[in-house]
């Protein structure tokens, strides 16, 4: 850190009068300063400034290795910036940051928000569906967007769902003379906002939102009749036991459901289905759910189809278990990695039996059955039994 070649300096709307005094030295002795257009133009850096070529890569700035180079970002870098996707490819020693306010702490400071208790966005280059997730009565939420026609695009997608009493304030060239807040009514949203805005606030107001508990509705899901059963899927995220930043193999995927409660939790997902219809079905609900950008899918058969797989945190086999399916992954799971396994069938129910029996774990019959009519009266209706077999590599 002593001389790197490299510095990456966050810059507001208040130009280099904002910036600190490291950040103005890093800037006079720079050969080149890349950023966007109106980054530069704030700089005031002229001739030495290169605007991001689009799409954005950062191997052109590579390609200034060992002369003295400054990168320029909104706010800070590494807050849905520039900054994390450039130092991947670096050695430590060669650049530095300087990072200045970002736009969630501009907007939280202007509303008098928590940020601790709010919900921080990217969607400049992500779908509304981001949201959904956190779209919750009383929520925060602040999101970066792409420009002002964005501002009106949330506000029609967000009424369109239910929550057309959310608040909003769009907020524009925060921290800058040219700074500008107003406040909306989602439903009522009807301004023409020009020019590159900068974020939009949400103050969610509406339907009570998406449930956090492990087995949603069944009605949430698009789906053939193949998917597993609320109360049945309960018991499977339990055993399976999602933690944030760990890799899923739903195998047999069907709709796609445990993929998608899996992903909730903050992991992500590979879902493999054999048949196209419902792998469309997979990927019409990961993106309802706004977890299209944490669920692979993947059409084919297995094993044949995990030959390529990174290996995976945890496993569901939904259906269809064989001994090939089972001795093509057992192998290749490290120690520690759960794998959960359902039979309706007594084929599998046998196999599984004695798979507990060789490997240990936890065997158990699920039987389930519902109130339904019987003439004037009720009665129950069993549904099928189902066996789970779970078990730690």
């Amino acid at each position: 850190m002593a001389d790197p070649w490299l510095t990456i300096i966050g810059i507001g709307e208040d130009g280099l009068a904002g910036l600190s005094e490291a950040s103005r030295k890093a800037l006079a002795k720079a050969e080149t300063v890349f950023g966007g257009e109106r980054h530069l133009a704030l700089a005031e850096v002229g001739s030495r400034g290169r605007p991001w070529p689009v799409p954005f890569d950062a191997d052109i700035v590579l390609s200034c290795r060992d002369r003295p180079t400054a990168v320029l970002a909104s706010g800070d870098p590494f807050w849905h910036g520039a900054g994390a996707g450039l130092v991947e490819k670096l050695g430590s020693d060669e650049w530095i940051a300087h990072p200045a306010p970002s736009t969630f702490s501009l907007a939280a400071a202007r509303l008098g928000w928590r940020l601790e208790s709010v919900v921080c966005l990217g969607l400049h280059a992500a779908p509304f569906e981001r949201l959904v997730p956190h779209l919750a009565r009383d929520a925060r939420i602040i999101c970066l967007v792409r420009n002002g026609k964005a501002a009106d695009d949330l506000a029609k997608w967000l009424t369109e769902r239910g929550w057309g009493a959310s608040i909003l304030w769009t907020l524009a060239a925060l921290g800058g003379p040219r700074e500008y807040i107003d406040q909306h009514r989602a439903g009522l949203f009807a301004d023409d906002i020009a020019g590159n805005l900068v974020a939009v606030a949400v103050l969610a107001r509406g339907t009570q939102g998406m449930p956090r508990s492990s087995g949603l509705s069944d009605d949430l899901f698009v789906h053939d009749g193949q998917i597993t059963k609320r109360p049945v899927r309960a018991l499977a995220l339990s055993a399976l036991a999602p933690r944030p930043g760990e890799r899923l193999w739903d195998v047999g995927a069907g709709s796609g459901s445990i993929s998608i409660e899996w992903a909730l939790c903050g992991g992500t997902a590979i879902a493999i289905e054999a048949r196209e219809d419902r792998a469309a079905n997979i990927r019409s609900n990961a993106t309802a759910f706004g977890l299209a950008h944490r669920i692979t899918v993947v059409t084919g058969n297995a094993p044949e189809a995990l030959a390529a797989l990174e290996a995976p945190d945890a496993v569901f086999i939904g259906g269809g278990l064989g001994a090939a399916i089972f001795d093509a992954i057992w192998p290749r799971l490290a120690p520690g990695t759960r794998l959960v396994a359902h039979s309706v069938t007594l084929e599998t129910e046998a196999l599984l039996g004695e798979l507990q029996q060789h490997h240990g774990g936890e065997l158990m019959r699920i039987e389930i059955a519902h109130a339904g009519p019987l003439g004037r009266y009720r009665s129950w209706e069993a549904a099928r039994p189902v066996v789970q077999w779970s078990v730690v590599r």
